[in-house]
């Protein structure tokens, strides 16, 4: 399927389309979330909301600061709480008049959040494939593991409890064998198509 085809909603009147991109690490939602950002979208990172602040208990954070600001079609300029506690550069900006706004990041598909978006891909992968990748982005140092180890801790029955895939709208495959052009186009899982409301 071309990327261009993965989200086929109408704009809401007034505020962007919000796509959820959720999936464990190093399954590629960030390389698909930059595939698919377009002229008039924008990606939220939400790694950025939870930097130094939690590795899963940021969903009221970014409702209050960022999901709500998009769905009354307003800009958003958000500092959060950890990014001025530690002298953090910048703010997590996303211009008013978009098309699309996605949203991605293991976490984002869940039960709190699935009323602020209007669909949601599930990026499934290879658990090796996924581990090599994160060691070649992070490393592979004592202090890497020994963090991995903590997010392990608490992401395993944080997916237990939400099952992200179940609510996806679509689920997409992060490796594949498959033949296709992985600028151009991803693999899907069948019968999930089209996008609809997460749900």
């Amino acid at each position: 399927m071309k990327l261009s085809e993965v989200v086929r909603l109408r704009k809401p009147a007034g505020r962007p389309l919000l796509v959820a991109i959720d999936g464990r690490g190093g399954a590629g939602k960030s390389t698909l979330a930059a595939r698919l950002r377009g002229p008039k979208s924008a990606v939220v990172h939400t790694d950025d909301v939870a930097w130094n602040h939690a590795y899963f208990d940021w969903g009221g954070l970014l409702v209050e600061h960022v999901l709500k600001p998009l769905h009354r079609g307003e800009e958003v300029e958000f500092r959060p709480p950890a990014w001025v506690e530690h002298d953090r550069p910048g703010a997590i900006s996303v211009a008013a008049g978009l098309d699309v706004v996605w949203i991605e990041g293991t976490g984002i598909i869940r039960a709190e959040l699935v009323p602020w978006l209007d669909a949601s891909i599930w990026v499934q992968g290879d658990l090796d494939e996924q581990e090599r990748r994160l060691v070649a982005r992070d490393g592979d140092s004592a202090e890497q593991r020994r963090h991995v180890a903590a997010w392990l801790a608490e992401e395993l029955p944080f997916m237990l409890r939400e099952q992200p895939w179940r609510k996806a709208s679509v689920i997409v495959a992060g490796t594949t064998g498959l033949p296709h052009d992985p600028e151009s186009e991803i693999v899907i899982a069948p019968g999930r198509f089209p996008v609809g409301p997460a749900g």
